[in-house]
């Protein structure tokens, strides 16, 4: 295929179709794409998300205030 069989080709397509129609279906292929890539990854986001939420469930952060209780409880105890 030469490029003159290209070209021809692109005519044919924007005679047919129009400049309009031709930027709506090349911004809906390229929302198309980006979905599918994000669907790709998206099992992988998951998956570290609901390892995140796991291990914060597990061990939950200490608030300063029982921190600060821990601390002299164990200035208290004899060692």
């Amino acid at each position: 295929m030469s490029i003159w069989h290209l070209i021809i080709l692109l005519v044919v397509v924007v005679v047919i179709f129009g400049t309009g129609k031709l930027r709506n279906i090349g911004s809906d292929l390229g929302g198309a794409m980006r979905d599918f890539k994000k669907g790709l990854n998206g099992d992988e986001e998951e998956a570290r998300r609901k390892a995140e939420d796991e291990r914060l469930r597990a061990d939950p952060p200490t608030s300063s205030g029982s921190n600060a209780t821990q601390s002299q409880r164990d200035s208290s105890d004899p060692k």
